[in-house]
């Protein structure tokens, strides 16, 4: 399965060159991204009409991050030259007989006098003003060098998120304990993170083998079988070379997104690990392979993690979560209902998958799946129906003796659209970042005026006590009461249970009371910040 259009790999030695040339002379400020002002200069030198640059832009910036990199930048080079050539510039031409490695670059008017001149003004001047340089440098503390400035420019949607997360929304999360109840407080590698897929099932549905079948190869310790073999959390990740990381060590690298797992402690981490080797689809998705889900009531005591915990944490994180059935494993039992309760929020994400389907015939799947949409119904407590993908996601050839031709060809197109749904991951990544940014901003604010409410209504000197556990006892009410005073919206609120466990081990007497500077912030960041931001980096040419 590949993922992108490789452009970078589609371009000769020769070009690349040209282009890096033509890349350093367009990114003004030199910080490797090329935004929509530097863009619009440039690419204005082709003499292309303004609706081809705008499918270019369009192109080319798939992801929606609002600027180029260079293998971006390369890629609009190639369809800028293609669109001088007199092709009709449409997503479908990366797919077309179109030989990249040798497409000649387009014609840019003036450029070349454009970069003789800029070659003139950087070369170094004599009379040792070069070694001054180098002495300033040599002497500047490295410390200083590393540590961004507050005012450095935003040069991308989430360079922008990142700056209101720590100036709007991150205090008000602090003040109101929001990192205690509901999610740790975002670093930066949360928000730089790869999207994130999760795999979940019983055991031998075929998690496993469903990754290798994407990747090609069994990742680093990767354990496939009949009987339940993956006992632990497997992030699979991109990396420099084959390798597995222990849990404890990849929840505090600050470049990984996983700090917020120490929470579960050490004996989960124990039962965590990443496991890293290069490979382009890595480059683009990372993998969350799982234990499978077991049924009875010894198997779920004798966890020593909170299971449905982690997997409610690595639902927020994920962009896709995949819900594998094989067809003799259809029960949903005790542990697997509370596991995809714990998704509740993210019913967008989920996708199920029926995988083995060439395990049985035409009539017994027809069967299968009627089964299997009525023990989800009674889970997914949803009006609408959610997308089951069949097929036998493995490298060995259909059965064609169970399934016959016409199930062979119903599989093979229904792994044709499962592939689509997760190509379509990275170019949807950074509007699913900004889309749970939003999600977060209003769950903080409501938790805020929870907090500030029943701070409000325990006594000043007397009767603390038993005020506390009333209001414990009475959460609901006291939900349904912010909600009628601030006009919010039902679903927006916490799980009570969830909200009450955690409310025993505090003293509500020591909350803060309701800062309203506090909440007209976020409400600014919502109403006005985030649109402002998204304009910014919209496509230039709209």
């Amino acid at each position: 399965m590949e993922i992108g259009s490789a452009s970078i790999a589609r371009c000769s030695k020769e070009h690349q060159k040209i282009y890096q040339s033509w890349f350093s002379y367009a990114d003004s400020d030199g910080d490797g991204r090329l935004t929509g002002n530097d863009a619009s200069k440039f690419f204005s030198l082709s003499n292309l009409s303004r609706q081809d640059l705008k499918q270019v832009w369009a192109i080319a910036d798939s992801r929606r991050q609002g600027y180029l990199g260079f293998k971006e930048f390369i890629l609009a080079i190639q369809l800028t030259s293609l669109a001088q050539a007199g092709h009709i510039i449409t997503s479908d031409i990366l797919n077309a007989e179109v030989d990249f490695e040798n497409l000649e670059p387009p014609a840019m008017e003036g450029l070349d006098a454009l970069l003789r001149k800029k070659k003139r003004h950087s070369d170094p001047e004599p009379n040792g003003s070069q070694m001054q340089s180098y002495t300033a440098s040599w002497f500047s503390s490295s410390k200083s060098a590393k540590v961004p400035s507050s005012s450095a420019p935003v040069t991308s949607i989430i360079d922008g998120l990142k700056k209101l997360y720590v100036k709007k929304l991150k205090p008000l999360e602090v003040t109101y304990k929001f990192n205690d109840f509901v999610s740790p407080a975002l670093a930066n590698s949360d928000f730089d993170a790869k999207p994130m897929v999760m795999l979940l099932g019983q055991y031998s549905t075929g998690k496993t083998t469903f990754i290798k079948h994407l990747m090609g190869s069994n990742y680093p310790g990767a354990h496939i079988g009949p009987e339940p073999t993956t006992d632990r959390f497997v992030v699979v990740m991109n990396g420099p070379d084959e390798r597995s990381i222990p849990g404890n060590t990849v929840a505090v690298q600050a470049n990984m997104p996983f700090n917020g797992l120490t929470t579960f402690g050490s004996s989960f981490l124990s039962k965590f690990e990443c496991s890293q080797m290069p490979h382009p689809l890595l480059e683009h998705i990372t993998f969350v392979d799982t234990p499978g889900v077991l049924s009875g009531e010894k198997q779920r005591t004798q966890r020593s993690y909170d299971f449905t915990g982690v997997i409610s944490w690595f639902a927020m994180k994920c962009d896709l979560i995949l819900l594998l059935f094989d067809p003799h494993k259809l029960d949903i039992s005790d542990e697997f209902k509370r596991v995809i309760e714990s998704l509740r929020g993210h019913d967008d994400k989920i996708r199920v998958v029926l995988n083995k389907a060439d395990q049985v015939d035409t009539q017994q799947l027809m069967r299968v799946y009627g089964a299997l949409m009525w023990s989800l119904g009674k889970v997914l407590n949803t009006p609408e129906v959610n997308r089951v993908y069949i097929g036998s996601f493995n490298d060995k050839p259909i059965n064609t003796a169970s399934a016959g031709p016409l199930g062979k060809d119903l599989f093979e197109k229904e792994q044709n659209d499962l592939l689509r749904d997760l190509k379509d991951i990275p170019k949807k990544a950074c509007d699913r970042r900004i889309n749970e940014f939003v999600k977060r901003a209003r769950a903080a604010k409501i938790h805020a005026y929870i907090m500030g409410h029943l701070k409000n209504e325990m006594p000043a000197m007397i009767g603390k006590a038993k005020t506390q556990q009333r209001l414990i006892d009475n959460l609901a009410d006291e939900f349904a009461k912010v909600q009628r005073e601030q006009h919010l919206p039902a679903g927006d609120f916490p799980d009570v249970e969830h909200f009450r466990d955690k409310l025993n081990g505090y003293s509500i007497d020591k909350f803060e009371r309701l800062n309203k500077k506090m909440i007209q912030s976020v409400d600014d960041m919502l109403g006005y910040d985030i649109p402002h931001l998204l304009n910014n980096f919209r496509n230039p040419y709209d």
